[in-house]
């Protein structure tokens, strides 16, 4: 079975595209996300009712422009499934003699993954392994570890290492009560230092366990901790923070901005993007930059609204550019080069 029409999430984004062939994880993720129904292709492929038209010139210039994004990484049904089943087990099995047998597994497909098509981006839409918030949370932040370490020339080893400390940095919640965890509102004094203490449950979890190398059990301490030292739990900073540490608390706070949580919805990727770009003080800048440079908020083809109120074609990405691609005018045709023409600089990306 194909899918007919592209199923969106309340924001917009395509969670599954138009023609994608369902399978039984597929369904059953959506099934859990709420959607109980889709449209199935029946005969022949036949353009969408509501498909946005693209004028001659506009067409011209896309096709005259378009560039392939950079490699990214790509989930396919078999990993998503392994990946999330894994990743259960780990938060659900702490105690247990495979628990880090079962970590590195994680790591090393996705780190599979990655090396499959020599990935050197990710598209920021296509994150979703699993379904309930931690799992969820905790391999999305693996899998943009790993990205941005490469980008920085971390070893294959490194990257497995970083990737195995995102899958573990919040596994000291399993130590807090879930009433706090998933409390709606705000947090007592109390709660909140007790929610602050999960790197330390999480870093004496992991510490003894001779499987793991020494720089997994600190970046699992010191995740929340801050450059200008106002991080948490012991509000250390500067050089103190290790390397990936320093990954992990980019990739941890742009994953956390924009996943709807019991007391907050949602950021828009793109109120991530730039609250992660103002916090140059308490983040590394050199990790921050390779985040940036790595990250695709919006893939070739995609259709975007602009602010002069213009629908357009992403036809190129930037790295240092992420929230400003070139774009193609659907109606008139106009070239709109958001990052590199000053004549552009007031249009953004609605």
């Amino acid at each position: 079975m194909k899918i007919d029409h592209s199923v969106l999430d309340r924001l917009g984004r395509s969670l599954v595209t138009r023609g994608t062939v369902l399978d039984e994880y597929m369904i059953d993720s959506l099934i859990k996300m709420g959607v109980m129904s889709v449209y199935i292709q029946d005969g022949e492929y036949e353009p969408e009712e509501d498909q946005i038209p693209i004028s001659p010139d506009a067409q011209k210039n896309i096709d005259k422009l378009r560039m392939d994004d950079r490699s990214k990484v790509i989930l396919s049904a078999s990993v998503r499934k392994r990946v999330a089943e894994g990743i259960q087990f780990i938060y659900s099995n702490a105690e247990s003699e495979e628990f880090a047998e079962a970590t590195n597994g994680i790591a090393n497909a996705l780190l599979e993954t990655i090396e499959s098509n020599n990935a050197i981006a990710i598209d920021m839409n296509a994150l979703k392994a699993a379904d309930e918030y931690t799992f969820k949370h905790s391999i999305d932040v693996a899998t943009i570890a790993m990205i941005v370490a490469k980008k920085q020339g971390f070893s294959t080893d490194q990257v497995r290492e970083i990737g195995m400390a995102g899958l573990l940095h919040d596994i000291g919640k399993t130590k807090i009560p879930l009433e706090i965890i998933n409390k709606p509102d705000r947090l007592t004094d109390e709660e909140f230092a007790l929610m602050r203490q999960h790197p330390v449950f999480g870093y004496q979890m992991v510490k003894d366990r001779q499987e793991f190398h020494d720089t997994i059990s600190v970046s699992v301490l010191q995740h929340h901790e801050k450059i200008d030292g106002s991080g948490y739990p012991f509000g250390i900073s500067g050089d103190k923070i290790s390397s990936f540490a320093k990954i992990l608390s980019v990739a941890d706070i742009y994953d956390a901005l924009v996943t709807d949580r019991p007391y907050k919805k949602a950021f828009s990727q793109r109120d991530a993007v730039e609250m992660i770009m103002s916090m140059t003080a308490e983040l590394d800048i050199t990790a921050m930059k390779s985040f940036l440079e790595s990250m695709i908020l919006y893939p070739v083809d995609s259709i975007v609204e602009l602010s002069n109120g213009e629908r357009a074609k992403v036809v190129r990405n930037t790295p240092y550019y992420i929230l400003r691609p070139v774009v193609v005018g659907l109606t008139s045709g106009k070239v709109y080069d958001l990052g590199g023409d000053l004549s552009c600089a007031s249009i953004i990306i609605k």
